[in-house]
């Protein structure tokens, strides 16, 4: 992930004290552990202003609006409480080439500042620190102690100090293109790594940049360059320092991320490609993160109950072979006449094959109590059938679910902000069902809701798929109508997926095989060539009593092959 550099925080400041001061500071949101929303409003606009600490994406940006729910964090409570309705003064860099900014806040324009938010932009050290107006530490992001820092503590009621200084020279706009040259190529290395090494600024974003101008390949060595081009390189770092003294910025996104420093005709807004360009990467990383939590939980839950069942499968074979027991016990009954006592075993001819049949018998019992132990045994077994059947069916639908669950998230992937959504849904159904436990949620948590994918037929009719259990019970149960057709992988996990259709439309066979190969493609059977699907009116599916989300039964089906390779 692009880190924020000194030059795009030059570019951000500008553009605030330009069109946000003086502003009010209307409302704080702690969006989560690493971010708040600060809603600013001026004469004119309204907006919110993204201030996040976090390890690999810290920034300063205007974004979106902050997500309606309870916000539950101490630190943004403690700034509602301080400087919620103060007025936002000015926005500034603390010192020159340190990547540290001051929010002043006052009662009102044009008075003293009684509050200062110092906002440090340094990759894992990024921190969120407010202070009164003698800069004394009232409330901070992340409290540094001596344990984890001897450089510099940062903890309340303590007076604010700056980070430690950068090392590296302080680029100068009068520095002469010889004493440049003598301190970039002092030490023999690639050229971009000691432009980062000499001066403060540099950030491998910008020695890149400075490179790519210059015509000069970005593995060459200091000691490689010929005249003209350390000449053309000086030039263009004038250039950047220029832009810088001057505030001449274009943004633009490039192929890795983004730049301040396009081309005229590239010109586009900052805080918009910021905003979209570090929530894409963070949302990627909590997605991921949240994907491999919920699916690791759901295959080791998985793991348990299919053992269970395997223990109930045994015990239905043991079951299915009561008859034997009941057979020897017939054999002794009939052969009482060859009891001797203190036998342990005996061998008699089965009355329908004839062939020797051995039975184990307690020598301290006489034939017919060994006869009323196997009769026992018999009876036993078959109670135990009756027992475990329904037990058995339970587990079943268990792993019918759990496996439906397992499909829904193998099949999602970040694509938008739809996808966490999605994901977070199934993870508030596993902890509804139990299976899951989380301290923070709550009943009454309310989330934003995902929506079905959405696939148009050849002819044109919509194609609606389910994302997850709660969609798959919406579209079936809410969205579709009689005139609708109802597809589903036939016996294995998967999406429910609605062709939609009005009063008297038939779809041709074009229409049927790309739902069904959709249906297919968003089933267990992803991987496999052919993928049977069934499809049916969706008033010919139901919900059994006490069913599970998403968990259905339907009638009066067809079957369709389903070719998911054709997505």
């Amino acid at each position: 992930m692009q880190p924020v550099d000194y030059t795009t925080i030059v570019a951000i400041c500008d553009s605030l004290n330009q069109n946000y001061l003086p502003s009010r500071l209307e409302q704080v949101y702690q969006i989560d552990r690493t971010t708040i929303s600060l809603c600013l409003r001026t004469l004119n606009q309204k907006a919110w202003l993204t201030v996040s600490w976090h390890p690999q994406g810290a920034r300063i940006c205007l974004g979106n609006p902050p997500p309606r729910g309870k916000d539950t964090f101490t630190f943004s409570e403690q700034l509602r409480h301080l400087i919620s309705g103060y007025a936002l003064i000015e926005v500034k860099i603390v010192t020159e080439w340190e990547r540290v900014v001051d929010f002043q806040f006052a009662q009102r324009p044009n008075e003293a500042p009684l509050y200062h938010l110092f906002v440090e932009i340094m990759g894992k050290y990024s921190n969120v620190i407010l202070t009164n107006s003698e800069q004394q530490i009232i409330t901070v992001a992340k409290q540094i102690t001596a344990d984890k820092s001897s450089l510099r503590t940062v903890e309340t009621s303590q007076f604010y100090q700056l980070p430690p200084s950068l090392t590296g020279d302080t680029p100068k706009l009068e520095e002469s293109l010889e004493k440049w040259q003598q301190k970039v190529s002092l030490i023999p290395d690639r050229l971009d790594k000691q432009l980062i090494k000499t001066y403060r600024g540099v950030s491998p974003n910008i020695a890149q940049y400075l490179l790519a101008r210059s015509n000069i390949d970005n593995d060459k060595n200091n000691q490689e360059l010929t005249l003209e081009e350390w000449q053309n390189l000086y030039k263009n770092w004038q250039f950047w320092l220029k832009s810088i003294e001057k505030k001449d910025f274009k943004f633009s996104k490039t192929s890795k991320g983004y730049t301040v420093l396009a081309d005229k005709h590239e010109n586009q807004d900052l805080h918009k490609i910021l905003n979209n360009y570090y929530n894409k990467h963070i949302y990627q990383e909590y997605f991921n993160q949240l994907k491999q939590q919920i699916q690791q939980k759901v295959k080791n839950i998985l793991k348990k109950i299919e053992l269970k069942r395997d223990k109930y499968q045994e015990k239905i074979i043991e079951s299915n072979n009561c008859e034997i027991y009941s057979n020897k016990a017939d054999l002794l009954m009939a052969h009482l006449h060859l009891y001797k006592s203190g036998m342990k075993e005996i061998i008699l001819n089965d009355f329908t094959t004839g062939e020797p049949v051995k039975i184990e018998l307690s020598p301290d019992k006489n034939m017919i109590q060994n006869a009323q132990n196997l009769y026992k045994q018999n009876q036993k077994l078959k109670r135990a059938k009756l027992a475990v059947e329904p037990l058995l069916a339970e587990v079943q639908k268990e792993i019918n679910y759990l496996q439906q669950i397992l499909t829904n998230i193998n099949h999602l992937d970040y694509q938008e902000n739809e996808d966490i959504v999605t994901l977070q849904e199934i993870k508030i159904e596993l902890i509804q069902q139990k299976y899951i436990e989380d301290s923070q949620y709550r009943g009454n948590n309310t989330v934003e809701e995902s929506h079905p994918r959405k696939y148009e037929t050849p002819s044109g009719y919509q194609v609606l798929v389910g994302r997850n259990n709660r969609q798959n019970d919406i579209l079936t149960f809410r969205t579709a109508t009689d005139y609708d057709l109802w597809f589903h992988a036939q016996e294995i996990s998967g999406s429910h997926v609605l062709l939609r259709l009005n009063a008297g439309e038939v779809p041709d066979d074009r229409d049927m095989q790309y739902t069904a190969n959709l249906t297919a493609y968003y089933s267990e059977g992803r991987q496999g060539d052919r993928v049977p699907v069934i499809y049916t009116k969706p008033s010919y599916v139901y919900k059994p009593k006490g069913a599970k989300p998403g968990m259905v039964i339907y009638t009066k089906e067809k079957v369709i092959w389903g070719q998911p390779g054709k997505v």
